[in-house]
């Protein structure tokens, strides 16, 4: 019988992405991993290298989803606003990819695997905030770089610290009527933030 190498490495990865958004790369194993898929560890080691580079294999394909999922290809004010709206609701839905991120925080204080590839991706992001920026769509007075960080840490931010959102607005993640009173505060905090100041943007919006 042929071994399914696709289908093994598919276990191997989804075991690995479970491990390592519960624990982090440091608090799991590879033998976890391998007693997770049900496979020898050999087979880890061989198809994917050693923790370090399956940590990153992982976080790379969960951020290739969110970026297919969620992304960003207008600089409209309500096609940005819109943008943290549903980024809030992925990372609602999707907690993994806020988690990974926070272990490879933890994990590497100073450059991460993968970094210049990963650059590109929030370049891009950036790009599209430039561009509304230099046709008057979107405020000036915040970099498209910081802008673009600040509505990922307002869409975020809810997943990342579920206790402290918790605490603060009394209500928990199966609260339907408080996640959809977040949700709208994320998608008005976005236009907010990204809004101009021109009298012709704002009669527009009236």
């Amino acid at each position: 019988m042929a071994w399914d190498v696709e289908g093994t490495k598919r276990k191997i990865l989804d075991a690995a992405t479970q491990e390592f958004a519960e624990r982090g790369p440091a608090g799991t194993t590879i033998e976890r991993i391998a007693k997770h898929a049900k496979v020898n560890k050999e087979r880890v080691y061989n198809y994917f290298g050693g923790k370090p580079e399956l940590f990153a294999q992982v976080l790379r394909e969960q951020l290739a989803i969110a970026a297919q999922t969620v992304s960003l290809e207008s600089a409209e004010p309500s096609a940005v606003s819109e943008y943290a709206g549903r980024l809030f609701d992925y990372h609602r839905q999707n907690p993994v990819l806020v988690r990974l991120l926070l272990w490879e925080a933890l994990a590497y204080p100073d450059e991460v695997p993968e970094e210049h590839l990963r650059r590109d991706s929030y370049d891009a992001k950036s790009a599209v905030i430039e561009a509304g920026q230099n046709d008057g769509a979107l405020t000036g007075s915040i970099p498209p770089d910081v802008m673009n960080f600040l509505l990922l840490a307002v869409a975020g931010y809810w997943a990342a610290l579920p206790q402290v959102a918790r605490m603060i607005t009394d209500t928990n993640a199966t609260d339907v009527d408080a996640t959809a009173r977040q949700r709208a505060g994320v998608v008005e905090a976005a236009r907010r933030l990204t809004a101009t100041d021109s009298p012709n943007r704002n009669q527009e919006r009236s």
